[in-house]
This record gives C-alpha cells, structure tokens and sequence, in this order.
C-alpha cells in the first residue's frame, strides 16, 4: 500500500513476486520454452521441407519456395561440344493460410506459482495439441499421393506390400535416401507378425527393434508409428452392388457395369470395388434409381471380376445456407452424416477429385464443450474452391492410410507473425530456431479475472511432387 495524499492506493503482491525463479509470464521465456516442446513433440513436420526465413509475415501472404530442377543426360562424339542445360529452380508458391494457435486462461488463484508449475500444467499440454494439430495437417496431405497406392484397404501388411511400396518409390524415381513410411498403430501392430520382419537375424539389429516395439528401416524405408495417423474405423452409411460383367475389368478402368443397387447414386461419394480395394470416387452413374453402370476415378489399380462387391460410401452434404466462400478456413456446419467423421479420414466437397481434404480434430468451444462431428467438420487447409449450401462432401472408404514419402514430397513454410502494437497492454515475444517459429502472448483479462497466454504460429503447407511419396492401404 502507498500513500498518495489522503487516497491509498493498493498494489498486488504475491508472496513470491508471481514465481520462485522468477520467469513466470516473461513472454520471451515462455516463447523460447513453447519452441523446444514444440520441436521435440513433431514428428511429420520435422520429416519434410521446411522452408523458413525470419521475415515478419501476415495470414495470407504468399511466399516463394523452390524446386530444384530435373536434368537430362545427353551423347557426344569426340568432335562435340557439350550440350548444357540450365540450372533451374522451379519457384513455388506456398500460401501462408495456416495460423495454428492455443490459448488459455490462467486464473489469478494460479499465478503464484512457479514457472515448473505452470509449464508442466499449462504449457506442455499447449504446445502438445498445437504439435498434433500441425502434425495432423502434413499427414493429411496424404490424400494428395493417392495416384499412388500400394496395398489393399483391409487387408494386413505383408513383406510383398512392403517390397512393392520400394517398388513404387523405385519406379518413381524416389531417392534412395532418405525415405520414410508414417503408418498408423494398426499397421505398426502388423509388421511383428511378418514373419521376415520378426526375425531377429533377419532383421539385421540385433533385435532392438522387436524388444522395443519400434520400427525402424524395412527395405530401405523407415517406420515410425504416428498416433495422429489414425485407423478410420468406418466410413458413413454404406450401400453394396456388384460388378456386372462376365469378363471381369483390367487395371485402369473407369467405366464399371454395376447391378444390385436400388436407389440413386450421388456424383461425389466414395466407393471400393473388391480386388482393387483403393478409394475411388464416383463421378457419375447411368440408370437412375436403378443404377447400371458408374464413372469412377482415379481408375482401378487392380483387376476385379465379374460379381466383385462394390461398396458405396453414402455422402453428406454442406449445410450453410450462405454457403462457404473460397479459402474457408474454420469450421463447416454439415449434415445428413450417420457416422462421426474421424480424424485423418478423406473427405472431398463436390463431385471433382482434385477437391480432397483430410479431416482435422475438432477439439472443444470457449465452455468446454466438445464439437460434434456428425455436424462440424474443419479440413486441412482452407477450401480450394467455394462450397455453397448442400454441396456433397464425400467420405472415403474405411481402412488404414499409411504415408511413405521423400523429404522434398511436400513443404511446410513457416514465418514469424507480427508482434502486437506497443502500448496495448500486451506482453510478447516471438523465438525462432531450426525452421520453426512460435509467438507467445500475454495479456490481463479483466472479465475473467486471469492471465491469456495465446501461444501460435504462421504456416502454409504444400504438396512439391506427387512422385515422392505413396499411400500405405490397410
């Protein structure tokens, strides 16, 4: 208390002055500590291109990454001179439209405690889901390699899946080094259980691998389990027909003869026919309310035969009367789902297949009130094209959707964020180091009585070359 003439004037004081040590709510701290959760906490984001560069950057901004370019070689004879080509870049532009963040409130009854209190208590847990959510985000871009399947949807891993995963990165002329495969804990619970891969001998480490559960390099790849690379349980409501043709369709067939369905399809809903078992999403029908043939894309990657089940994935639909405009960022209000939509699972808006997402965690509102995903859905990053009211959202096909891909496959750029004006009461700091950046604020809120940390950072994510990476199916 202070004396000001006949007025006294009350300051608050903690015991401990807010901490022990000193570093509670020092922004440049908590920054600093938020980096290196964060870091050790990624597992996707740390395996592909991160492009960075300590420019301060605005949601939406767009920056340039590059590609370097492909050369050719070329013949001569003695008397030649050489042939050259030019050393080229490709420029890519990567859109900064991902901006992460976690916030919470602090109360006043809490900030007497130390800085370890408050960073195992609020801190960890933070950085923790904003790690899943950006991790969540590269995963999903997986949809992006589906002209590259290897495997079948429910069918378990094998060592031939696995040769044949080499096979495809060999034949799309993957580098060799470094490689790597994100499978889901499913697909993780399978590779014991071939048996080339559960033999120590064979195995080529002694048996590290088998005795601590991990995964390590099969055939030139290497493993890791991702918890954020989920098994999708199911997909929606499904309908069954059958393949109608005595000849059975080869490899890379679009226009299947189908009989046994009752009702109308919708252009935009996702299918598996059996022996090819890979997403394929229809794009038209023939016969009405008796279908009789269907259009499918991307076309079969196996031979099927004549009776082969066809599965139908019922679709949903956008329910927003104003519709979604284009570069949507947030949440979407859905309907006509009878199956929650799961983390990771492929969705696509309309009947056009460039037009997929992967689905992202909900997560809970301002009350703690978990979001429903019979009704809201948020993709992996903001829509490539307007969706207006009852466009169809398609939901793929049930299975595992394991992730093989080189380094240079897909990008993450990342860019420092603006810090907020002086004088407005707000505290904060951004820390930068190996690619990453990450802004912690902080600042009173008088209504709730407490402290809000906002910790949060500036992305956009990009798929570099579709022949660097494949989809493990399971």
């Amino acid at each position: 208390m202070k004396l000001h003439g006949s007025w006294k004037i009350w300051y608050p004081v903690f015991a401990n002055d807010f901490d022990t040590d000193g570093r509670a709510f020092i922004p440049e701290v908590w920054a600093q500590e938020s980096l290196m959760v964060l870091e050790e906490n990624l597992l996707a984001a740390n395996l592909i291109h991160r492009d960075f560069e300590n420019e301060i950057a605005q949601f939406g901004d767009v920056v340039n990454t590059r590609q370097p370019g492909k050369f050719q070689i070329r013949r001569k004879v003695d008397s030649d001179t050489i042939t050259k080509q030019p050393a080229t870049a490709e420029r890519i532009q990567v859109k900064l439209d991902q901006h992460p963040h976690v916030s919470f409130i602090i109360y006043d009854g809490e900030q007497s405690k130390s800085m370890k209190d408050l960073y195992n208590t609020y801190l960890v847990p933070a950085i923790q889901a904003l790690a899943r959510g950006i991790d969540s985000i590269v995963l999903a871009q997986k949809y992006g390699f589906l002209a590259n399947p290897v495997g079948r949807l429910g069918t378990d891993l094998t060592k031939a899946t696995i040769a044949d995963l080499m096979k495809t990165m060999d034949e799309n002329l993957v580098p060799p080094g470094p490689r790597y495969g994100l499978i889901p804990p499913e697909q993780k619970e399978q590779i014991p259980n071939i048996a080339s891969f559960s033999d120590a001998d064979k195995f080529g480490d002694g048996g590290t691998a088998i005795r601590e559960g991990s995964i390590g390099n099969l055939l030139g790849i290497n493993f890791a389990m991702s918890q954020n690379n989920k098994t999708i349980s199911t997909g929606n409501t499904i309908v069954t027909g059958a393949v109608n043709n005595a000849s059975g369709y080869a490899v890379g067939n679009t226009a299947i003869t189908v009989n046994g369905l009752t009702a109308g399809i919708t252009a935009g809903s996702w299918c598996t026919i059996a022996g090819d078992d890979t997403p394929q999403m229809i794009t038209g029908s023939t016969g009405g309310s008796t279908p009789t043939a269907i259009a499918i894309t991307p076309g079969l990657h196996a031979a099927v035969v004549h009776t082969a089940v066809l599965t139908i994935y019922t679709p949903a639909a956008v329910n927003l009367l104003a519709g979604y405009a284009e570069n949507w960022a947030k949440f979407m209000t859905i309907d006509g789902t009878t199956v929650a939509i799961q983390n990771g699972q492929l969705v696509s808006l309309g009947a056009t297949y460039t037009n997929r997402y992967g689905a992202m965690p909900l997560g809970k509102d301002s009350s703690g009130t978990a979001y429903s995903a019979l009704t809201n859905l948020m993709v992996d990053r903001p829509l490539v094209a307007a969706a207006v009211n009852d466009t169809v959202l398609g939901i793929g096909p049930a299975g595992n959707y394991g992730l093989a891909f080189h380094p240079n496959a897909m990008t993450l750029a990342v860019r420092p964020l603006a810090l907020p004006p002086p004088n407005t009461g707000v505290q904060a700091f951004v820390a930068s180091h190996n690619s990453l950046s990450l802004r912690v604020t902080m600042g009173y809120d008088i209504d709730y009585q407490g402290m809000v940390v906002t910790v949060d950072c500036l992305c956009g994510i990009k798929v570099l070359d579709t022949d660097l990476g494949a989809v493990l199916l399971g």
